[in-house]
């Protein structure tokens, strides 16, 4: 069975965030860390993950991202603190293992 996951992403000041939605959350935070996509997360150093949520319909996760794309920032500062008030990266330490290393190419 697959999972989906809406995930919110930060720079470590917390200026800037970025909602998104992938299958795999791990490689997908990998590629936001190590920059291998240009956007808005790599223009603005995001790679501090905020929250996620997981589902097993991918519908389901990408009606939901829309949704929090659509909140206005106090209403998505509220929905991250709900599960992390202290803005920590829920990511800390994924990658420490080195079978994890080598989620290289794109989703």
């Amino acid at each position: 069975m697959n999972q989906y996951y809406v995930y919110i992403i930060s720079n470590w000041t917390g200026i800037r965030i970025y909602t998104g939605v992938t299958s795999d959350l791990e490689k997908r935070l990998w590629q936001h860390k190590n920059k291998t996509f240009d956007g808005f997360s790599k223009k603005y150093n995001l790679n501090k993950l905020v929250y996620f949520e997981a589902y097993e319909d991918p519908e389901n996760a990408i009606k939901r991202e829309k949704e929090i794309k659509a909140w206005r920032r106090e209403k998505k500062n509220n929905l991250i603190e709900t599960k992390n008030p202290q803005w920590t990266d829920l990511s800390d330490g994924w990658y420490e293992d080195s079978s994890l290393r080598c989620h290289e190419g794109s989703e």
